[in-house]
């Protein structure tokens, strides 16, 4: 027993919800029983007045009911006008407009001949609103007090006659009101808590999802979520310049932005194959290989999509295979380098001798290019496998270029007319290690030297600016030589591949293994009227200071 009122009188504690968010709710639920309380104030004067309702309205004590129902009436309006000004407090209103209805209500009834009109259940929908904005003992506060009206006009009309008194309806219907009481708290009391937990889950859902679009939007990957339309849900800034920045956003299809893309997702839909080779969303754009990953059943669902810039994969091996060449160096240094040297030493002793004749000194000769040509490849190894990643500047490339060609001028034996600079606009900056850029365009401005038929004549043309398609900074380093056959061009690139018989064939592959390090894309460009070009595209400074 103990236990049962313990469970009770725990039901019948107020709500713990957060105090605003529980006002807001009684509020609105108090503009709904404004509504219907005005309803009831206006259909039962009316009904009595015109005489087109019920015929028990008003039966024993017109005047009675005519006062009551018009004060009612007023009243109503009254609560009304405190709803709208929201004063005195929610609370307070609650309880003067239920004590009103009841009153009002007991009034009316008895009016009416008393139980047998049925009015009394009015004053059973009065508690049940009170109880769903109030609860806890309030509503049992309410359920008291009709209870006690009811009777008390039970007994008055016992004691004036004016109908019998029905003590047993009047006792079952004070049991109702108890019952509604009780049953609508604890009804209304759960609405609340399911709605609460709701608000509350809504609230972690909606956290959750800023935290995860957070996260997306500052991935150096890129990512796109596409839904089973083939429209794109969402897609991170990387993702945007990776494809180019395309006008394409939220909400239009996936072709909008990169028809290749698209075509490979249909693909990857028909046959879920994850082997997607890589692809260029733009001309000269970098390449890109993606990923596609199911978020549902089979293709109802949505398709998640990360976009890798095959350069990076590329930088990570390249620092594995320096690690490599490393260790290949230090052996090169010692099973080659000391007996070159000493074949260098025995030659030069060699060429001391006085008796030497015309085929002698040849052969002398023949010896000492070609050693110094294999002590030549042997530093470049060195030099490759030595070089750290570069610490990358943030620098003004035209003024750089600047250095570089005065450089070039003093120190290499270029003629002071061979350069043309134009970069525009002249303030554009790049992210690079200067060191080893200074590297770069030396290899490729002693390879145009190296190659071309008549030294005198040479032109090297330095163009620069920004791509317009990817918005990165770009150099072109043209020359008039006699250009690079389409056959040979595809393996410039490759170590140890020359066409020239002094040359190493690790002058252009040197320069592309440091484009790579310092996340320069090097590209041989064909002259349409002959002539070579080498393309260096950077990363956007301002992206990498994002991403950082």
């Amino acid at each position: 027993m103990q236990g049962w009122l313990e469970s009770l009188l725990d039901t019948l504690q107020p709500d713990s919800a957060d105090a605003d968010t529980k006002n807001l709710q009684i509020w609105n639920t108090l503009r709904l029983f404004l509504l219907y309380r005005l309803t009831l104030s206006l259909s039962l004067p009316f009904f009595f007045f015109t005489g087109t309702g019920p015929g028990f309205l008003g039966q024993f004590a017109p005047e009675l009911f005519a006062f009551v129902a018009t004060i009612y009436l007023g009243l109503v309006l009254a609560s009304g006008i405190f709803w709208y000004w929201r004063s005195p407090e929610v609370e307070q209103q609650v309880h003067m407009m239920i004590f009103i209805d009841i009153l009002a209500i007991t009034l009316l009834m008895h009016a009416s001949g008393g139980l047998e009109s049925g009015l009394g259940m009015l004053i059973a929908i009065s508690i049940t609103g009170g109880a769903v904005m109030t609860g806890g003992r309030a509503a049992l506060l309410f359920a008291s007090l009709a209870s006690l009206l009811v009777i008390a006009e039970q007994i008055y009309a016992e004691l004036t006659g004016s109908f019998p008194a029905l003590f047993t309806q009047a006792g079952f219907l004070g049991a109702v009101f108890f019952a509604l009481a009780l049953l609508t708290h604890v009804l209304s009391k759960r609405a609340r808590e399911s709605e609460e937990l709701a608000h509350h889950r809504a609230h972690d859902l909606e956290n959750m999802a800023r935290l995860n679009d957070y996260v997306i939007q500052h991935m150096q990957t890129g990512v796109l979520v596409i839904d089973d339309q083939g429209k794109i849900l969402l897609m991170n800034e990387p993702a945007w310049r990776l494809l180019g920045m395309p006008d394409a956003q939220p909400g239009n299809r996936l072709g909008a932005a990169s028809p290749e893309l698209a075509e490979m997702l249909v693909e990857w839909k028909r046959t879920r194959r994850c082997d997607c080779p890589p692809f260029r969303a733009i001309p000269r754009g970098k390449e890109l290989r993606p990923r596609f990953n199911a978020l549902g059943r089979g293709n109802l669902g949505g398709v998640l999509v990360f976009l890798e810039d095959t350069s990076r994969v590329l930088l990570e091996a390249q620092h594995l295979k320096l690690a490599s060449l490393g260790r290949l160096t230090a052996s090169i240094a010692h099973e080659i380098r000391n007996p070159l040297g000493a074949i260098s030493h025995a030659n030069q002793l060699f060429s001391e001798s006085p008796n030497l004749d015309r085929a002698d000194q040849r052969l002398i000769e023949i010896i000492k290019v070609n050693s110094g040509r294999v002590n030549q490849v042997i530093e470049n190894v060195l030099q490759l496998s030595r070089h750290k990643p570069g610490e990358r500047t943030r620098f003004n490339l035209h003024s750089w270029f600047e250095e570089i060609i005065a450089e070039l001028i003093r120190n290499q034996g270029f003629g002071s007319d061979i350069f043309s600079l134009q970069i525009e606009p002249q303030e554009t900056q790049i992210q690079a290690d200067p060191e080893q850029l200074r590297q770069i365009v030396t290899n490729l401005c002693n390879n145009a030297l190296q190659h071309t038929q008549e030294p005198a004549a040479l032109k090297v043309t330095i163009v620069g600016g920004r791509v317009p398609e990817l918005d990165t900074p770009f150099v072109d380093i043209i020359d008039n030589g006699p250009g690079i056959p389409p056959d040979v061009a595809k393996q410039i690139f490759e170590p140890f591949y020359t066409t020239h018989n002094s040359g190493t064939g690790l002058g252009l592959y040197i320069a592309r293994e440091l484009s790579e390090g310092n996340r320069i894309r090097l590209e041989y460009i064909p002259g349409p009227t002959g002539g070579s070009c080498f393309r260096l595209i950077f990363d956007n400074p301002a992206e990498e200071v994002t991403q950082t």
